[in-house]
């Protein structure tokens, strides 16, 4: 299937590290002008190829500064990944208030802020796509990750809202839910091995993912061959928990 992206204007915020690496690298193959938005670059790490603009993406004005930067530049925002996002653990109990409001910061005002940001160009274009970081914990949340469950939940709740919104406009608004992918957020691949097993034995295809998995996903829902998938939650897990032991397929 030809995706034919080339060409288009692609916004990745958190493109710098780990899944939206991976997101970054694989738009700049399919010929896409990428501009990834962080808070800050790291030059040894950051993929080759692609502009870069800072930015806190939980904040107003760093948002709109970024944003009008770049339509200034290209002229369009054919596709926006929000990308960024934080993960919080701890129990509720004991939970710091500050690093909740830190996750929903991050992951759902910067959701919120950075598609509020590119909507007047994609009304003007009456075309794009907004596609934006869920987690399989949002489906199941885990004990000790209220915050990032929420927030990730709360996401989904925003992408279906906007997808109607912005409906009029063929503007299509999409989640995905990444499930047990290792990167250096979460460290699944630096945990004990009897931990690992526990963890590998809730998925469907008993192995990791890798976060080229999602950067396909995103560049398929970024391209014409979604555009009647709109206000919809892609779990990309490898089938977590699509039976309630999938581990005894692989014992038999």
């Amino acid at each position: 299937m030809l995706l034919d992206l080339a060409g288009k204007v692609v916004l990745v915020t958190g493109g710098g590290r780990g899944i939206g690496r991976a997101i970054t690298e694989r738009f700049r193959a399919e010929g896409s002008r990428v501009v990834v938005l962080d808070v800050g670059f790291d030059d040894a790490g950051a993929p080759a190829g692609h502009d870069q603009v800072p930015c806190d993406v939980s904040d107003h004005e760093s948002v709109q500064r970024a944003v009008g930067q770049v339509v200034a530049r290209f002229g369009a925002v054919d596709v926006l990944v929000n990308n960024a996002g934080v993960n919080v653990e701890g129990l509720v109990a004991d939970l710091d208030p500050e690093q909740w409001r830190k996750a929903f910061e991050v992951n759902v005002t910067g959701t919120f802020l950075m598609s509020q940001a590119v909507i007047p160009t994609m009304k003007r274009q009456r075309s794009g796509r907004i596609i934006n970081a869920a987690s399989f914990a949002a489906i199941v949340p885990s004990v000790g990750s209220a915050a990032y469950a929420a927030s990730k939940a709360a996401v989904v709740q925003l992408t279906r809202v906007l997808a109607s919104e912005l409906g009029p406009w063929e503007v299509t608004v999409n989640a995905y839910a990444p499930g047990m992918i290792p990167t250096a957020m979460n460290g699944f691949a630096d945990m004990p091995e009897p931990a690992q097993a526990r963890l590998l034995d809730t998925l469907s295809l008993r192995r990791w993912g890798r976060p080229e998995d999602v950067a396909d996903l995103v560049c398929f829902l970024a391209s014409d061959a979604a555009q009647y998938i709109t206000g919809t939650l892609i779990d990309v897990s490898g089938g977590k928990l699509s039976t309630q032991m999938p581990q005894r397929a692989h014992e038999v």
